[in-house]
């Protein structure tokens, strides 16, 4: 695999400090901004502790009044904890701030915070919550009329495409930046945010051309960096180009432009400059026959990530993986891909749980403080809640971990409708069935939920064009487990299901399947319901690797396997089932996605994919593509 998104990205996403102050700001407010404003450019020994003690100090106040200036630390505040690799920390200040945003009725205020907090969002692994909050801030810059906001937003949203892994999108969202870039200093700087990401994108995508085209174009508008930080992007710059060189068997280019990275790593004196660097020089050793010399290297800048700088440690793994792969040795490579995998399931398990808890914690957090004229308000809403009974309630308290389902679906399923669809033909085979209504509710809510373990999954193996090794296949099989991990620690009442759906679904009924080799009736009935609902769903809609099936195919293959793969009583009800709801409905999708329409995750995808679909004149002057 190739460089990671954080590594490159850390400091390449728009941080806005341009924003005029107002004459009645609060005076410690004022006093605190005039502080800390100047330590994002220099930092100093002991930023840590005044950015520290500034925010502690800031959340002992009264919140009562939304003012600018109190909005405006805050986000000074989390662009210093994002800088820093505590993006935790900067995710609770950049959500108080768009909360406070929004009380004020400052636009542009709201438009900044949105944007920071998508950033923070996506930095933290809640892919649907910063799809959601970049969207709408791409939505008021355009309203606002402001060029400028527009084109960083539209470099934060290809920031977070790319922790999505949707590259394509991501170039064009870099493409629509550098369309809107002026001629002034911070025009250039944005400029050249997006063609380094650009280049980053094509290094996964393998599109040499588009990645050399356009870190060409921003070495040509850099010139000779002036500040550390320049260095510090022009050695990534570097590097990037230097594989990109690797990938068309350009040896010797590469080891010019690997060069060149560690010439300006040793200007930049940062660690993280010298680290990728020698990442790059150590894949072109091994790429030069010196694989003995560029594995050491490369082991070398892992132990390096290791020790010092932890949040490299998943970029050098891919980079070691990369380069035992291209030395002929796929057995340790497959040694450090369980590596990536043991870190994806303790880190990405943690942020969805994290985000979970946080989303349940707010459910429950009472709307109005005690004594407050609102309380009785508030009472008759709980009475009504109850009245609803406790559907909306459960599906409330899933909506996190389901739209982090369709986010891990992404890669095949870019529409993030399967897992809906999936979720009620299973509930409708189970009602088919004579499983009660409560049970069947769950089903549809649960089997939306049956591959979020694929977040877990590393992205060499997600985005493998071809066919996985059997190592590979070991590991891609672990998303059943990891699913059932991660559903299991989410303490949501009733859905035990979920965590039954997500373990086996891919068990057989002749007992060959996985994770445990169940077989018959052993196999819990809500996985098999699932199951059948799962492969008809994704034999019947396109995929990467295929085309869509027929439904009268589909459904032959799945004749097939009655008795071998799936549940043979359950199999004859399912294919007189499906054929009856085509006549009873028509549009069968249309029919079965019915609740994605309610996720705000899927509408502002659709809302970004519009926005990417748009041909203005001046997007059209730069086509990296063409």
């Amino acid at each position: 695999m190739t460089l990671s998104i954080k590594t490159q990205l850390l400091g390449r996403a728009v941080c806005e400090d341009d924003l005029v102050s107002f004459d009645d700001e609060e005076r410690y407010c004022a006093n605190l901004l005039s502080e800390l404003r100047p330590l994002l450019v220099e930092p100093t020994d002991d930023s840590p502790a005044r950015f520290n003690a500034a925010y502690q100090h800031l959340k002992t106040l009264a919140a009562s009044k939304a003012t600018p200036q109190r909005i405006e630390v805050l986000l000074v505040v989390a662009q210093y904890y994002y800088l820093a690799a505590k993006p935790s920390v900067a995710l609770e200040a950049a959500t108080e701030a768009e909360a406070l945003a929004r009380r004020s009725n400052d636009r542009r205020l709201l438009r900044w915070s949105l944007s920071l907090l998508g950033l923070m969002q996506s930095e933290t692994g809640n892919l649907p919550g910063a799809t959601a909050s970049l969207s709408e801030a791409l939505e008021i810059a355009r309203e606002l009329q402001d060029r400028t906001a527009e084109g960083r937003a539209w470099v934060n949203l290809g920031v977070s495409l790319i922790a999505a892994a949707q590259y394509s999108d991501s170039i064009t969202s870099f493409e629509r930046a550098i369309a809107l870039s002026g001629a002034d200093a911070a025009g250039a700087q944005m400029r050249r945010n997006a063609l380094t990401n650009i280049g980053l994108c094509a290094l996964h995508l393998g599109d040499v051309r588009t990645g050399l085209r356009a870190l060409n174009a921003e070495f040509h508008d850099a010139g000779v960096p002036q500040t550390a930080a320049d260095a510090t992007a022009r050695a990534s710059a570097e590097s990037v180009y230097a594989r990109l060189l690797l990938d068309v068997g350009d040896v010797d280019g590469a080891r010019r432009h690997a060069e060149e990275a560690r010439k300006f790593a040793q200007i930049s004196a940062t660690a993280r400059a010298q680290l990728v660097a020698a990442t790059a020089s150590g894949l072109v050793e091994v790429h030069s026959g010196s694989a003995d010399i560029g594995l050491t290297r490369l082991k070398q800048t892992l132990e390096q990530s290791r020790q010092g700088l932890k949040g490299e440690v998943r970029d050098t793994l891919s980079a070691c993986i990369a380069g035992y792969e291209a030395a002929g040795q796929p057995d340790v490579a497959l040694v450090y891909l369980h590596e990536l995998l043991a870190m994806n399931r303790e880190a990405k398990a943690a942020q969805v749980l994290m985000h979970h808890k946080q989303h349940v914690a707010r459910l429950e957090q009472p709307a109005f403080a005690p004594g407050s004229i609102d309380v009785a308000m508030a009472n008759h809403r709980g009475k009504l809640r109850i009245q609803l009974g406790e559907r909306e309630l459960m599906r409330n308290r899933i909506l996190l971990l389901e739209q982090q389902s369709v986010a891990a679906e992404l890669h095949d399923d870019t529409t993030g409708e399967h897992c809906y669809r999936v979720g009620r033909l299973a509930s409708i085979l189970g009602k088919e069935i004579g499983l009660e209504d409560d049970v069947c509710f769950l089903i549809d809510l649960a089997a939306r939920l049956h591959d979020i373990g694929k977040l877990v999954v590393p992205d060499a193996i997600l985005l493998k064009p071809g066919k996985l090794t059997p190592g590979e296949r070991e590991i891609m099989e672990t998303h059943t487990t990891a699913g059932a991990e991660i559903l299991a620690k989410s303490n949501v009442p009733q859905m035990h299901i979920a965590e039954e759906i997500a373990r086996h679904h891919h068990e057989r009924w002749d007992g060959t399947g996985y994770p445990m080799k169940l077989g018959g009736s052993a196999i819990p009935i809500a996985a098999r319901v699932s199951a059948l609902a799962d492969v008809f769903d994704a034999l019947t809609h396109k995929r990467p690797y295929k085309e869509a099936w027929k439904v009268s195919d589909a459904l032959a293959e799945i004749r097939s396997l009655k008795s071998r793969q799936f549940d043979p009583e359950l199999t004859d009800i399912f294919l007189d089932l499906v054929p009856r709801l085509q006549r009873e409905h028509g549009d069968l999708d249309e029919f079965l996605a019915v609740e994605a329409k309610n996720s705000p995750f899927i509408k502002a995808r659709k809302q970004i994919a519009e926005a990417l679909k748009g041909q203005d004149p001046e997007t059209s002057l730069f086509e990296m593509r063409r």
